[in-house]
């Protein structure tokens, strides 16, 4: 009787264990903030929600950045020197819910964009893990990762990812489609498996 009870007890404290495992590993909540002028940005954000899961989010400013290149490239070197954080128009609500945020941007000026910058300072990332993402003229991320550090000094910063997207000042564009696109699929699930961020199907 002892040892049928014994093992009744047992198999309730594993039961109980298990239970207790399940709940330990439940999916993160993920977040997925991205600035895309050209498009290119964007399609990396799509592709890693697609296959790490989260909610998605575009970075919009309430004042835009002018459509005309050379324009904005001078307001951007002008932000940069003076430390002007362009206000945003995007709003993003308990956002203390989420332990994981991707942000996204390309390079501009070899640094980290004005508005991702307003961004991170803005709001609270203390304690999640936070995951950069790139792309860029081929010039590479610049001082872009460095700075996400910087600006989230009690957040776990993981590898960030990067490519080769548009080249705006000589008209390239929207280039991570149609085969560039499945190469990027590639890239990023491959990443994303690096860093243990793929959906548990």
């Amino acid at each position: 009787m002892k040892r049928l009870t014994l093992t009744l007890l047992l198999i309730a404290s594993g039961m109980l264990n298990s239970c207790s495992n399940a709940q330990s590993m439940s999916p993160k909540k993920i977040l997925i903030v991205y600035l895309s002028r050209t498009g290119n940005t964007k399609a990396v954000a799509e592709i890693i929600q697609a296959n790490a899961g989260g909610n998605l989010v575009e970075l919009q400013l309430e004042k835009p950045y002018p459509a005309d290149y050379q324009t904005t490239v001078q307001q951007v070197v002008e932000e940069n020197e003076s430390g002007y954080l362009p206000p945003l128009k995007t709003k993003i609500d308990s956002i203390e819910n989420y332990d994981v945020v991707f942000v996204g941007f390309p390079t501009w000026g070899m640094k980290l964009p004005p508005p991702m910058k307003s961004f991170l300072k803005q709001y609270d990332l203390s304690g999640k893990t936070i995951i950069p993402f790139n792309t860029n003229a081929g010039y590479g991320i610049g001082s872009s990762f460095q700075t996400v550090k910087e600006l989230c000094p009690n957040s776990k910063v993981l590898e960030g990812f990067e490519m080769k997207g548009g080249v705006e000042r000589d008209g390239q564009l929207l280039v991570i489609n149609d085969a560039k696109r499945k190469e990027a699929e590639m890239k990023v699930k491959k990443w994303l498996q690096k860093i243990k961020m793929v959906k548990q199907e």
